[in-house]
């Protein structure tokens, strides 16, 4: 039995733990699978070096929402990363999407990037990872009217934690949902109803280390090991058990990721 982290960043240089520990650790608690998720030029090439120096790591590379601004434009920073996705071990584009909670970068430059990233998986045919807060509405709209041009977009609706209206639209486009620790804290009622709801067979398991470190570990560093504490709470809040539930989730990641 095995688990995959489809979603973490312990490639950052600023993690707050050692790389080299939290992939050892997370192989002894059975997570023997790990997806670093670039969040930025550079953060992407990072993702892949670590990728490459690692059995059982790959990598997404991807241009964050936040980070709009500093990449519209900016056709040379465009073109490097464009590059990336061709590289070795890049399995998915993103974390990629709109964010209009913290209005980092404005409206349309989020849509200009997310735009971007929608083409250049369709060029190299990779999933994407979609980061969506406060803002499903504009979301689907772009990624409609994407798939009226002629494409289909694939992926995943990272740290999901709306409720099943938004459930049924990620569904309705056949994208998966990826959990995380969230799960384990939320007091909504909605969020729960959510994740109970999902298909088994459209459900994959994540971190986002080293954010949203699940209970009973708040207040310390999140790691990809943690992803079987989410895990075995939602095993109880599904009434399912783990075996199956963590592979369902394995083979999900392994289909949508191509491993």
């Amino acid at each position: 039995m095995e688990l995959f982290d489809t979603h973490c960043h312990i490639h950052f240089p600023d993690y707050g733990a050692d790389p080299e520990v939290a992939v050892q650790s997370a192989v002894e608690a059975g997570v023997s699978r790990l997806l670093c998720v670039g969040c930025s030029l550079r953060d992407s090439q990072l993702a892949i070096d670590f990728a490459r120096d690692h059995e059982g790591v790959w990598a997404s590379v991807g241009l964050h929402p936040h980070e709009a601004d500093k990449y519209v434009g900016n056709t040379k920073a465009l073109a490097a990363f464009g590059d990336l996705a061709g590289r070795p071990k890049v399995v998915a584009v993103g974390e990629t999407g709109l964010d209009y909670y913290y209005g980092h970068s404005t409206k349309a430059n989020q849509i200009a990037l997310l735009r971007f990233q929608l083409e250049l998986a369709t060029l190299h045919n990779l999933p994407l990872i979609f980061h969506v807060r406060d803002a499903f509405a504009d979301f689907w709209k772009i990624f409609d009217e994407f798939c009226l041009a002629g494409a289909r977009p694939r992926g995943v609706v990272h740290s999901f934690s709306s409720g099943l209206d938004d459930l049924e639209q990620v569904l309705s486009r056949d994208l998966y949902v990826g959990l995380n620790g969230i799960m384990t804290f939320t007091k909504s009622e909605d969020q729960l109803a959510a994740a109970r709801a999902i298909p088994l067979e459209k459900l994959v398991l994540e971190t986002d280390a080293p954010f949203l470190t699940p209970t009973p570990y708040r207040g310390t560093i999140c790691m990809p090991k943690h992803v079987r504490v989410t895990g075995e709470f939602l095993r109880h809040l599904r009434s399912e058990s783990f075996e199956q539930l963590a592979e369902a989730t394995t083979t999900n990641a392994r289909q949508l990721f191509g491993l």
